[in-house]
Protein backbone atom coordinates (compact mmCIF):
# COMPACT_ATOMS: atom_id res chain seq x y z
CA UNK A 1 0.00 0.00 0.00
CA UNK A 2 1.24 3.49 -0.80
CA UNK A 3 1.35 5.64 2.58
CA UNK A 4 1.58 9.22 1.62
CA UNK A 5 2.72 11.50 4.82
CA UNK A 6 1.74 15.04 4.20
CA UNK A 7 3.65 17.80 6.41
CA UNK A 8 0.98 21.15 6.29
CA UNK A 9 -0.74 22.85 8.88
CA UNK A 10 -0.79 26.23 11.00
CA UNK A 11 -2.78 28.17 8.38
CA UNK A 12 -5.82 27.44 5.61
CA UNK A 13 -3.19 28.56 3.09
CA UNK A 14 -0.68 25.07 3.66
CA UNK A 15 -3.27 23.20 4.56
CA UNK A 16 -5.96 23.57 1.52
CA UNK A 17 -3.50 22.80 -0.94
CA UNK A 18 -2.63 19.79 0.69
CA UNK A 19 -5.87 18.46 0.63
CA UNK A 20 -6.40 18.90 -2.30
CA UNK A 21 -3.25 16.66 -3.22
CA UNK A 22 -4.66 14.38 -0.97
CA UNK A 23 -7.97 14.29 -2.71
CA UNK A 24 -6.21 13.79 -6.11
CA UNK A 25 -3.78 10.96 -4.89
CA UNK A 26 -7.22 8.84 -3.34
CA UNK A 27 -8.61 9.45 -6.79
CA UNK A 28 -6.05 8.44 -8.29
CA UNK A 29 -5.75 5.28 -6.49
CA UNK A 30 -8.30 4.64 -3.36
CA UNK A 31 -6.17 2.25 -1.87
CA UNK A 32 -3.42 5.20 -0.70
CA UNK A 33 -3.28 5.76 2.87
CA UNK A 34 -2.92 9.80 3.78
CA UNK A 35 -1.75 10.35 7.01
CA UNK A 36 -1.20 14.93 7.68
CA UNK A 37 1.73 15.65 10.32
CA UNK A 38 0.58 18.64 11.92
CA UNK A 39 0.77 20.68 15.63
CA UNK A 40 -1.36 21.75 18.44
CA UNK A 41 -0.81 25.64 17.63
CA UNK A 42 -2.65 25.47 13.74
CA UNK A 43 -6.12 25.25 12.36
CA UNK A 44 -5.27 21.48 11.19
CA UNK A 45 -7.18 19.25 13.61
CA UNK A 46 -10.72 21.22 13.06
CA UNK A 47 -10.38 21.38 9.30
CA UNK A 48 -8.58 17.57 8.92
CA UNK A 49 -11.81 16.28 11.23
CA UNK A 50 -13.99 18.02 8.40
CA UNK A 51 -12.62 16.84 5.94
CA UNK A 52 -12.22 13.06 7.26
CA UNK A 53 -8.58 12.98 7.29
CA UNK A 54 -6.02 11.55 9.67
CA UNK A 55 -3.72 13.72 11.96
CA UNK A 56 -0.72 12.61 13.72
CA UNK A 57 0.89 15.76 15.88
CA UNK A 58 4.46 16.49 16.10
CA UNK A 59 6.36 19.01 18.52
CA UNK A 60 7.28 22.10 15.89
CA UNK A 61 6.78 25.95 16.35
CA UNK A 62 7.32 28.76 14.24
CA UNK A 63 11.06 30.42 14.01
CA UNK A 64 10.48 33.77 11.70
CA UNK A 65 9.28 36.93 12.97
CA UNK A 66 8.94 35.84 16.52
CA UNK A 67 11.99 37.87 17.91
CA UNK A 68 15.53 36.24 19.32
CA UNK A 69 14.03 34.63 22.47
CA UNK A 70 10.90 32.58 20.61
CA UNK A 71 12.70 31.95 17.88
CA UNK A 72 15.65 30.18 19.80
CA UNK A 73 12.95 28.53 21.92
CA UNK A 74 11.49 26.83 18.76
CA UNK A 75 14.72 26.04 17.40
CA UNK A 76 14.84 23.62 20.38
CA UNK A 77 11.73 21.76 19.56
CA UNK A 78 13.59 20.62 16.33
CA UNK A 79 15.23 17.47 17.68
CA UNK A 80 12.45 16.50 19.27
CA UNK A 81 10.25 16.66 16.40
CA UNK A 82 13.04 15.31 14.02
CA UNK A 83 12.53 11.96 16.47
CA UNK A 84 9.27 12.08 16.18
CA UNK A 85 8.99 12.27 12.69
CA UNK A 86 11.61 9.67 11.91
CA UNK A 87 9.47 7.09 13.85
CA UNK A 88 6.30 8.09 13.30
CA UNK A 89 7.84 7.21 9.41
CA UNK A 90 9.16 4.00 10.33
CA UNK A 91 5.94 2.93 11.65
CA UNK A 92 3.60 4.31 8.89
CA UNK A 93 6.04 2.94 6.29
CA UNK A 94 6.18 5.89 4.52
CA UNK A 95 5.99 5.89 0.52
CA UNK A 96 6.76 9.52 0.12
CA UNK A 97 6.41 12.66 2.22
CA UNK A 98 5.30 15.65 0.97
CA UNK A 99 5.63 19.36 2.43
CA UNK A 100 3.88 22.64 2.40
CA UNK A 101 5.91 24.72 3.65
CA UNK A 102 5.52 26.17 7.34
CA UNK A 103 7.15 25.09 10.72
CA UNK A 104 5.40 21.44 10.54
CA UNK A 105 7.64 20.76 7.19
CA UNK A 106 11.06 20.97 8.01
CA UNK A 107 11.65 18.09 10.64
CA UNK A 108 9.00 15.74 8.69
CA UNK A 109 11.23 16.60 5.60
CA UNK A 110 14.42 16.13 7.35
CA UNK A 111 13.74 12.74 8.98
CA UNK A 112 12.15 11.62 5.22
CA UNK A 113 16.06 12.64 4.00
CA UNK A 114 17.84 10.71 6.89
CA UNK A 115 15.20 7.64 6.30
CA UNK A 116 15.67 7.72 2.21
CA UNK A 117 11.94 8.72 1.72
CA UNK A 118 11.07 10.44 -1.09
CA UNK A 119 10.79 14.24 -0.59
CA UNK A 120 8.98 16.35 -2.42
CA UNK A 121 7.83 20.05 -1.55
CA UNK A 122 5.14 22.45 -2.71
CA UNK A 123 5.88 26.27 -2.97
CA UNK A 124 2.59 28.23 -2.69
CA UNK A 125 3.82 31.60 -3.17
CA UNK A 126 5.70 34.21 -5.80
CA UNK A 127 8.53 34.78 -3.24
CA UNK A 128 9.42 31.26 -1.25
CA UNK A 129 9.51 31.21 2.26
CA UNK A 130 12.55 30.11 4.37
CA UNK A 131 11.58 26.69 5.24
CA UNK A 132 10.95 26.20 1.53
CA UNK A 133 14.41 27.47 0.50
CA UNK A 134 16.40 25.62 3.67
CA UNK A 135 14.40 22.11 2.46
CA UNK A 136 14.90 22.88 -1.48
CA UNK A 137 18.62 21.13 -1.56
CA UNK A 138 17.20 17.98 -0.31
CA UNK A 139 13.81 17.64 -2.02
CA UNK A 140 13.74 15.62 -5.12
CA UNK A 141 11.18 17.96 -6.63
CA UNK A 142 9.65 20.87 -6.16
CA UNK A 143 6.38 22.46 -7.14
CA UNK A 144 5.96 25.98 -7.33
CA UNK A 145 2.67 27.71 -8.15
CA UNK A 146 3.97 31.05 -9.60
CA UNK A 147 6.65 31.37 -12.19
CA UNK A 148 8.69 33.54 -10.26
CA UNK A 149 9.61 31.48 -7.53
CA UNK A 150 11.24 28.95 -10.09
CA UNK A 151 14.49 30.81 -9.44
CA UNK A 152 14.92 30.06 -5.94
CA UNK A 153 15.28 26.38 -6.31
CA UNK A 154 17.36 23.72 -8.73
CA UNK A 155 16.09 23.98 -11.93
CA UNK A 156 16.31 20.29 -11.99
CA UNK A 157 13.95 20.01 -9.43
CA UNK A 158 11.31 22.27 -10.37
CA UNK A 159 8.18 22.34 -11.70
CA UNK A 160 6.05 25.64 -12.39
CA UNK A 161 2.07 23.71 -11.79
CA UNK A 162 -0.07 25.83 -10.54
CA UNK A 163 -1.66 25.68 -6.98
CA UNK A 164 -3.60 22.78 -6.45
CA UNK A 165 -7.14 23.19 -5.48
CA UNK A 166 -10.12 21.18 -4.28
CA UNK A 167 -11.89 19.69 -6.98
CA UNK A 168 -15.47 21.13 -5.17
CA UNK A 169 -13.85 24.56 -6.93
CA UNK A 170 -14.22 22.83 -10.56
CA UNK A 171 -17.12 20.16 -10.06
CA UNK A 172 -20.81 20.16 -8.90
CA UNK A 173 -23.45 23.05 -9.47
CA UNK A 174 -21.63 25.93 -11.79
CA UNK A 175 -18.78 23.62 -12.01
CA UNK A 176 -16.76 26.21 -14.05
CA UNK A 177 -17.61 28.79 -11.59
CA UNK A 178 -19.97 30.47 -13.90
CA UNK A 179 -20.91 34.42 -13.00
CA UNK A 180 -24.63 34.36 -12.47
CA UNK A 181 -26.67 36.15 -14.70
CA UNK A 182 -26.92 39.24 -13.29
CA UNK A 183 -30.32 39.56 -11.90
CA UNK A 184 -30.98 40.05 -7.77
CA UNK A 185 -28.39 41.36 -5.69
CA UNK A 186 -24.65 41.10 -6.08
CA UNK A 187 -23.01 39.32 -3.94
CA UNK A 188 -19.87 40.53 -1.92
CA UNK A 189 -17.63 37.83 -0.26
CA UNK A 190 -15.66 39.22 2.68
CA UNK A 191 -12.53 36.79 3.41
CA UNK A 192 -9.72 37.42 5.71
CA UNK A 193 -7.89 34.51 5.52
CA UNK A 194 -8.80 30.99 7.69
CA UNK A 195 -8.02 33.13 11.04
CA UNK A 196 -10.08 36.18 9.63
CA UNK A 197 -7.94 39.24 9.26
CA UNK A 198 -9.04 42.42 11.90
CA UNK A 199 -8.14 45.41 9.59
CA UNK A 200 -11.28 43.84 6.40
CA UNK A 201 -13.33 43.01 9.45
CA UNK A 202 -12.64 46.98 10.76
CA UNK A 203 -13.52 48.72 6.93
CA UNK A 204 -16.46 46.76 7.07
CA UNK A 205 -18.01 47.95 10.06
CA UNK A 206 -16.35 51.25 9.36
CA UNK A 207 -18.71 51.25 5.98
CA UNK A 208 -21.86 49.76 7.63
CA UNK A 209 -23.39 53.30 6.95
CA UNK A 210 -22.94 52.63 3.15
CA UNK A 211 -23.84 49.31 3.08
CA UNK A 212 -27.52 50.10 4.93
CA UNK A 213 -27.78 52.53 1.80
CA UNK A 214 -26.83 49.56 -0.62
CA UNK A 215 -29.90 47.49 1.62
CA UNK A 216 -31.29 45.00 -1.32
CA UNK A 217 -28.80 45.85 -3.96
CA UNK A 218 -26.02 43.86 -2.33
CA UNK A 219 -25.72 40.88 -0.07
CA UNK A 220 -22.91 40.15 2.09
CA UNK A 221 -21.06 37.16 3.27
CA UNK A 222 -18.70 37.92 5.56
CA UNK A 223 -15.57 35.39 7.39
CA UNK A 224 -14.65 37.07 10.50
CA UNK A 225 -12.22 34.42 11.88
CA UNK A 226 -12.90 32.92 14.99
CA UNK A 227 -11.67 35.82 17.34
CA UNK A 228 -13.45 39.05 16.12
CA UNK A 229 -16.56 37.06 14.90
CA UNK A 230 -18.88 38.05 18.03
CA UNK A 231 -17.75 41.60 17.34
CA UNK A 232 -18.42 41.99 13.56
CA UNK A 233 -21.86 40.08 13.79
CA UNK A 234 -23.08 42.56 16.57
CA UNK A 235 -22.10 45.30 14.59
CA UNK A 236 -24.03 44.02 11.77
CA UNK A 237 -27.05 43.51 13.48
CA UNK A 238 -26.89 46.57 15.61
CA UNK A 239 -26.74 48.44 11.90
CA UNK A 240 -29.35 46.73 11.00
CA UNK A 241 -27.55 45.50 7.70
CA UNK A 242 -28.26 41.91 7.08
CA UNK A 243 -25.38 39.48 6.36
CA UNK A 244 -24.30 36.07 6.48
CA UNK A 245 -21.32 36.50 9.02
CA UNK A 246 -19.41 33.89 10.52
CA UNK A 247 -16.37 32.46 11.76
CA UNK A 248 -15.01 30.14 9.39
CA UNK A 249 -16.67 28.81 6.21
CA UNK A 250 -15.74 25.52 4.88
CA UNK A 251 -18.12 25.15 2.00
CA UNK A 252 -15.55 28.14 0.61
CA UNK A 253 -16.14 26.67 -3.17
CA UNK A 254 -20.03 27.26 -2.46
CA UNK A 255 -19.53 30.97 -1.18
CA UNK A 256 -17.12 31.39 -3.25
CA UNK A 257 -19.07 30.38 -6.90
CA UNK A 258 -22.30 32.87 -5.96
CA UNK A 259 -19.99 35.60 -5.45
CA UNK A 260 -19.93 38.39 -7.95
CA UNK A 261 -16.80 40.57 -5.98
CA UNK A 262 -14.67 39.34 -3.51
CA UNK A 263 -12.49 41.39 -0.78
CA UNK A 264 -9.83 39.32 0.82
CA UNK A 265 -6.03 38.88 2.10
CA UNK A 266 -3.89 37.68 -1.03
CA UNK A 267 -2.66 34.70 0.34
CA UNK A 268 -1.52 31.92 -2.63
CA UNK A 269 -4.51 29.53 -2.10
CA UNK A 270 -7.26 32.09 -1.74
CA UNK A 271 -5.65 33.74 -5.41
CA UNK A 272 -5.98 30.12 -6.67
CA UNK A 273 -9.17 29.52 -5.60
CA UNK A 274 -10.68 33.13 -6.74
CA UNK A 275 -8.67 32.30 -10.48
CA UNK A 276 -10.17 29.00 -11.38
CA UNK A 277 -13.77 30.55 -10.35
CA UNK A 278 -12.46 33.10 -12.77
CA UNK A 279 -13.95 36.09 -9.56
CA UNK A 280 -12.83 39.64 -9.68
CA UNK A 281 -11.13 40.91 -6.12
CA UNK A 282 -10.40 43.60 -3.96
CA UNK A 283 -7.09 42.36 -2.57
CA UNK A 284 -5.67 44.06 0.74
CA UNK A 285 -2.23 42.02 1.26
CA UNK A 286 -0.92 41.47 4.88
CA UNK A 287 1.59 44.33 5.32
CA UNK A 288 3.27 42.61 7.84
CA UNK A 289 4.27 39.11 5.82
CA UNK A 290 7.52 37.51 6.01
CA UNK A 291 9.12 38.40 2.86
CA UNK A 292 5.74 40.38 1.49
CA UNK A 293 4.63 37.23 -0.11
CA UNK A 294 1.01 38.60 0.11
CA UNK A 295 2.41 41.64 -2.02
CA UNK A 296 3.84 39.80 -4.66
CA UNK A 297 1.34 37.44 -5.28
CA UNK A 298 -1.35 40.44 -5.47
CA UNK A 299 1.05 42.16 -7.91
CA UNK A 300 1.06 38.96 -10.15
CA UNK A 301 -2.96 39.41 -10.00
CA UNK A 302 -3.24 42.92 -10.41
CA UNK A 303 -1.03 42.72 -13.80
CA UNK A 304 -2.83 40.30 -15.07
CA UNK A 305 -6.01 42.91 -14.70
CA UNK A 306 -7.91 39.99 -12.55
CA UNK A 307 -7.96 42.47 -9.33
CA UNK A 308 -7.54 45.52 -7.77
CA UNK A 309 -4.86 46.03 -4.64
CA UNK A 310 -5.95 48.30 -1.83
CA UNK A 311 -2.28 48.71 0.69
CA UNK A 312 -3.91 48.08 4.32
CA UNK A 313 -2.37 51.63 5.18
CA UNK A 314 -5.21 53.15 2.54
CA UNK A 315 -7.93 50.55 4.35
CA UNK A 316 -10.36 52.74 5.75
CA UNK A 317 -14.12 52.19 5.93
CA UNK A 318 -15.33 54.94 3.61
CA UNK A 319 -12.64 53.80 0.71
CA UNK A 320 -13.60 50.23 0.63
CA UNK A 321 -16.85 50.85 0.26
CA UNK A 322 -16.15 53.30 -3.05
CA UNK A 323 -13.77 50.55 -4.25
CA UNK A 324 -16.99 48.03 -3.80
CA UNK A 325 -19.24 50.15 -5.09
CA UNK A 326 -17.71 51.06 -7.99
CA UNK A 327 -17.04 47.86 -9.37
CA UNK A 328 -20.28 46.38 -8.75
CA UNK A 329 -22.10 49.44 -10.53
CA UNK A 330 -19.84 48.56 -13.08
CA UNK A 331 -20.67 44.72 -14.77
CA UNK A 332 -18.22 45.18 -17.79
CA UNK A 333 -15.40 45.78 -15.45
CA UNK A 334 -16.05 43.10 -13.30
CA UNK A 335 -16.91 40.81 -16.63
CA UNK A 336 -13.47 41.66 -17.52
CA UNK A 337 -11.67 40.92 -14.53
CA UNK A 338 -13.44 37.98 -13.88
CA UNK A 339 -12.02 36.55 -17.34
CA UNK A 340 -9.08 37.78 -16.40
CA UNK A 341 -8.58 35.58 -13.10
CA UNK A 342 -10.02 33.09 -14.83
CA UNK A 343 -6.89 33.05 -16.99
CA UNK A 344 -4.33 32.66 -14.67
CA UNK A 345 -6.07 29.72 -13.39
CA UNK A 346 -4.59 26.20 -13.55
CA UNK A 347 -7.20 23.52 -13.26
CA UNK A 348 -4.91 20.50 -13.31
CA UNK A 349 -2.24 21.22 -11.14
CA UNK A 350 -3.33 18.89 -8.66
CA UNK A 351 -3.49 16.33 -11.28
CA UNK A 352 0.24 17.06 -12.50
CA UNK A 353 1.60 16.98 -8.97
CA UNK A 354 0.42 13.71 -7.91
CA UNK A 355 1.10 12.04 -11.25
CA UNK A 356 4.62 13.10 -10.46
CA UNK A 357 4.93 12.31 -6.94
CA UNK A 358 3.58 8.41 -7.99
CA UNK A 359 6.16 8.49 -10.35
CA UNK A 360 8.72 9.59 -8.26
CA UNK A 361 7.61 6.96 -5.74
CA UNK A 362 8.14 3.95 -8.64
CA UNK A 363 11.51 5.24 -9.09
CA UNK A 364 12.49 6.00 -5.70
CA UNK A 365 14.39 9.18 -3.67
CA UNK A 366 17.51 10.42 -5.70
CA UNK A 367 19.45 10.86 -2.52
Amino acid sequence: MTTIVIAAGGTGGHLYPAVALAREFLRQDPATRLLFVGTERGIEAKVLAHEGFELALIAAQPVMGRGLVKAAGALLTLPLGLWQSQRLLREQGASLVLGVGGYTSPPVLLAARLLGVPRVILEPNASPGMANKVLGPIADLVFVTFREAAGCFSPAKVRVTGMPVRRAFLEGEGAACERRNGQGPKTLLVFGGSQGARALNDAMIGALPQWAALRGQVAIVHQTGETDHARVKAAYEAAGVPAQVAPFLFEMPKALRAADLVVSRAGAMTLAELAVCGKPAILVPLPHAIYQHQAHNARVMAEAGGAVVLPQRELTGARLAQEVTALLRDPERLRVMGERSRALGKTDAADVIVRECLGLIKHGARG
